[in-house]
């Protein structure tokens, strides 16, 4: 008997097995396709994201220069008033507005007193942010990673 009850146990162990293999199949199949495809995904992903870098890096250089060079700034008329109620009515500090314009919160100070004036390029630029609204305004230093500060009233 001893032998029949090992018989016994091996062909319910063989068959028990098959059964098992046969009911996993399909399972093991979708893990092999959902792996192939979360890899795929990643690649996907990390292609992305270096293109999405990119694209930052080219806007933030496109907004630090919004007019080019090669356009002619002859002709365009230049005042300290200008400067002042252009910034006060985009409602920046002097900080923002020359983040905007690529200089520094003194140099809009000086403009402002009639103190200097701008060179060709930051001309340029200046003359570019005229058509500007107070929201693209703020979007473009958001662009910049700057926080907009509201600017003081005299």
């Amino acid at each position: 008997m001893p032998n029949l009850a090992a018989t016994l146990k091996d062909e319910i162990r063989r068959l028990a097995k098959r059964e098992i293999t046969s009911a996993t199949k399909s399972t093991k199949h979708a893990v092999a396709q959902f792996r192939r495809d979360i890899a795929n995904l990643k690649r996907l992903v990390a292609v992305q994201q270096k293109e999405i870098a990119f694209l930052r890096v080219q806007e933030r250089k496109r907004l630090s220069q919004p007019v080019s060079a090669d356009e002619p700034v002859e002709g365009v008329r230049f005042s300290a008033r200008s400067v002042r109620a252009q910034r006060q009515r985009l409602g920046l500090s002097a900080d923002d507005f020359g983040k905007l314009l690529g200089v520094s919160q003194m140099t809009i100070y000086n403009w402002e007193q009639g103190k200097g004036r701008p060179k060709n390029d930051r001309l340029a630029a200046f003359v570019a942010l005229r058509g500007v609204g107070r929201r693209e305004a703020v979007k473009k230093l958001e662009m910049l990673k700057v926080q907009p500060r509201k600017a003081r009233h005299k």
